[in-house]
């Protein structure tokens, strides 16, 4: 049996084609055909089609909870984060068809995605606060700190990837075992638990993705108010 997508379907010198790859690239063209087809009429009525309806759902409570996480306007980070929720989510929820895999079911994704936070994180951090503002953070409380800052920053990014890989990798694996003792009921409902266990992951990565970036954002805020505005909201709360 092999708990890995990332064995070659195809080879020609040095292009290999894999189920990694090939159902990536499904799920990515289902999410782009998916958001063409609904936001082709967008309808500003009181009567809205069902796929408007879901996506205005969907969207509003992406919002709600970045910025019950970050505080902030949920304007700028929206586009990352929810493209994150929405590809890991599909690629569970497809699970349910025969003959697929789940790209998220490879280290080789999840790491990808982690990385793609790694990335993030400093770019809304830089971009919100300054490139100087947005180091210093490194340096606090002591300068001393800062290889274990940045050792943080990285085995954070590995916890991204191993979390994903290992929760959605498991399911299959005890989902298939359990296929071979018992074939028919047990099965359908680990089939049903897989699939809120794989709504549950994109959710929780997506929350920490989201966690990361605001505080890159509100802890380089935080160094950049002096001592008197610290007092003036000081005042200004009491």
């Amino acid at each position: 049996m092999n708990i890995s997508p990332d064995e070659p379907l195809w080879q020609w010198e040095f292009l290999i084609l894999n189920k990694t790859i090939l159902f990536t690239w499904l799920v990515m063209g289902l999410l782009t055909c998916g958001s063409w087809f609904i936001t082709r009429r967008l309808s500003y009525s009181a009567r809205l089609t069902r796929g408007q309806n879901l996506l205005e759902v969907l969207v509003s409570g992406l919002r709600s909870q970045i910025q019950d996480v970050s505080q902030q306007d949920p304007g700028p980070f929206l586009p990352f984060v929810g493209t994150l929720f929405l590809f890991i989510a599909l690629s569970n929820i497809l699970s349910i068809v025969p003959g697929y895999v789940a790209p998220t079911s490879s280290i080789s994704t999840t790491a990808a995605l982690a990385t793609c936070v790694f990335v993030a994180v400093p770019i809304y951090g830089i971009a919100r606060q300054g490139l100087v503002a947005y180091l210093k953070q490194y340096l606090q409380p002591s300068f001393l700190m800062l290889p274990f800052n940045i050792i943080g920053e990285l085995s954070r990014t590995l916890a991204l990837a191993v979390r994903l890989y290992g929760n959605i990798m498991s399911g299959s694996v005890i989902g298939a075992i359990l296929l071979g003792f018992v074939p028919l009921f047990v099965p359908i409902l680990m089939q049903a638990f897989g699939l809120l266990t794989g709504i549950i992951q994109a959710y929780i990565f997506s929350v920490l993705a989201m966690v990361y970036i605001a505080s890159a954002t509100q802890v380089s805020h935080a160094l950049n108010e002096s001592p008197q505005q610290t007092d003036e909201h000081t005042i200004q709360d009491t």
